[in-house]
């Protein structure tokens, strides 16, 4: 039995809820306005929100699995939820206080609401998951999975849209992308357009959050006072873990979904910050690169999910992981003057928007990225639901996003570490390779759910 059909838009309707922050704060405005305009040299910025990337995935590894067990034994979901959710928009909320060239006491502000708002609005996604296996059958499951990822990208683009249209503007024009002056008398030269993304994140969240707040089902409360709740919780992440070593598909699926995930968190921090710096993008063309982006994004997550359920998601997430090394190895090819690493071109900087062929070789190969993230990811929480009983879905979805985020400060702080030492944006990229490969190999060993071959 499925849930009504106004439970599953209002949990898919998280993914829209949130993904703003992680489009307009994470990817395409604020990183880049960080690194180009905040920090003092794009090298410097670029290390920065690595390294601010790298501390928030210390925390999530440390909190997701024991929030997620004690979410188990307390019961409801939707409670966590909100409450991080509410965390990640007030800690974006503050972004608005840093402006261009900011003092050292604004830019550790930034860094730090920036890692907070992250921490907290990958909670917020672990509990939401975890009711995934209360609302549809094992057979839906992907369906499910993929069209809350294709309402997030399209969550994604519309306030990106409403972004770079009616908010933010260029400096040099005063202009937004649609030829306007800026709302609310956003003065483009302090940079407030760009600025006003953390708290329209916030604002975002509170509106949209509502349909699953009033329509969704959660499971009942455990009648059991919150002590001893932290205290089962606990008890159940030791469990948690020793199961998962003695249940050779779930063990095996979570190391490999720790090593293709750090691969994504640095792809996503990475993306639009690599090209900034290597182009000189301004936020008009790292804004329509966002819009091209989440428009693959948003079919390749709704193509993906039809298609986890007829092949099983194994196999989306192994073609997913071989056509990613691919593009890395394009994106690390690129220069100013050259692609494939020694064919030269015209320097970057021709008329038009991507006026030469490394940019436009970069913009396909980020189109390919966003049409792969979504099913990447969709296909990764469906078989981690097919393969764990539904009554214990949040300790193993918090151990998921441990499995995601136990070292995922360790490819943020690598790019960090390498662009500081070789003084190049270019040898970030190098690390992402060994990430995807070494999840393909692991994952191939994994079982598309119980009682399903692996062969």
């Amino acid at each position: 039995m499925s849930a009504p059909r106004r439970a599953l838009v209002g949990w898919a309707l998280f993914d829209w809820s949130t993904q703003p922050f992680f489009t307009l704060v994470v990817t395409f405005v604020f990183g880049p306005y960080f690194v180009n305009a905040v920090a003092s040299d794009p090298v410097s910025g670029q290390t920065q929100w690595m390294l601010a990337t790298s501390a928030a995935g210390l925390s999530l590894a440390i909190l997701s699995p024991v929030l997620g067990a004690i979410a188990d034994a307390g019961g409801p979901k939707k409670p966590w939820t909100l409450a991080f959710g509410a965390l990640m928009g007030a800690a974006a909320a503050l972004l608005w206080l840093v402006p261009p060239a900011a003092s050292s006491g604004l830019v550790l502000l930034a860094l730090v609401a920036f890692a907070v708002a992250t921490v907290a609005a990958e909670l917020a996604g672990t509990f939401n998951n975890a009711m995934m296996p209360a609302l549809v059958p094992p057979h839906r499951l992907g369906r499910l999975s993929g069209a809350g990822w294709a309402t997030g990208y399209a969550g994604g683009l519309v306030s990106l849209a409403i972004v770079l249209a009616l908010l933010a503007a260029s400096p040099e024009t005063g202009r937004t992308l649609a030829g306007l002056e800026p709302l609310f008398g956003l003065d483009p030269v302090a940079r407030e357009g760009d600025r006003i993304v953390g708290p329209l994140t916030a604002l975002w969240f509170a509106v949209f959050i509502v349909p699953l707040v009033l329509f969704t089902p959660d499971a009942p409360r455990g009648g059991r006072p919150f002590g001893a709740a932290v205290r089962d919780g606990l008890a159940r992440v030791r469990g948690t873990i020793a199961d998962a070593r003695r249940d050779p598909a779930i063990g095996r699926f979570l190391l490999a979904h720790m090593a293709y995930q750090d691969g994504l968190v640095v792809l996503f921090a990475l993306g639009t910050i690599y090209g900034a710096g290597l182009f000189g993008w301004s936020t008009v063309e790292l804004g329509v690169f966002g819009i091209l982006i989440l428009v693959t994004g948003t079919l390749g997550a709704l193509a993906g999910g039809p298609i986890d359920d007829r092949i099983g998601p194994r196999a989306v997430i192994l073609g997913s992981l071989a056509i990613l090394a691919l593009v890395t190895v394009g994106v690390l090819s690129l220069g100013e003057r050259h692609v494939l690493f020694v064919v030269e071109t015209a320097p970057a900087g021709g008329p038009g928007l991507y006026g030469s062929v490394p940019e436009q070789v970069f913009l396909g190969l980020g189109l390919v990225i966003g049409a792969l993230a979504g099913p990447l990811q969709a296909s990764s929480r469906s078989l981690l639901a097919r393969l764990v009983p539904a009554g214990d879905a949040g300790r193993w979805f918090g151990l998921l996003a441990l499995s995601g985020k136990l070292t995922a400060f360790l490819g943020p702080f690598l790019v960090a570490v390498f662009t500081g030492l070789f003084q190049t944006q270019a040898a970030g990229p190098m690390v992402l390779l060994a990430f995807f490969l070494v999840g393909a190999l692991l994952v191939r060993g994994v079982p598309n759910g119980r009682g399903v071959s692996a062969a």
